[in-house]
């Protein structure tokens, strides 16, 4: 998905010259069947060859993979994924990103209050 993110759209053949230590042949375009059944990839056929691109945008993707992830890690539960991230041993975020991480809490207060 990052290779057809990152092109726009690519046929197999350009996706495997673009992974870096890409699997056979076969297996990305196993990979593509598979990404296409599930609803991530969109495809159409220019002369021999399918033209893969994404179904849904990066952010839209990325916010339904968090969504999941903070479901099965952090039992659905935002305090924790973000105690986690602001406890782990990674980077610190930014004064500011702190910043428009606490912006973002008062929104949600906000929306909050109107419900």
């Amino acid at each position: 998905m990052d290779v057809v993110y990152a092109a726009g759209r690519a046929t197999a053949k350009e996706i495997e010259e673009r992974m870096p230590d890409a699997p056979t042949c076969a297996t990305v375009r196993t990979l593509l069947r598979v990404l296409l059944e599930k609803g991530h990839l969109k495809h159409r056929q220019e002369g021999r060859a399918f033209v893969y691109e994404p179904a849904k945008s990066a952010n839209a993707t990325a916010g339904s993979a968090l969504r999941r992830l903070v479901e099965v890690f952090f039992a659905g539960s935002a305090e924790r994924a973000v105690s986690s991230l602001l406890e782990d041993n990674g980077p610190p975020p930014t004064p500011a990103e702190l910043d428009r991480m606490e912006e973002m809490i008062r929104a949600a207060r906000e929306r909050l209050k109107k419900s």
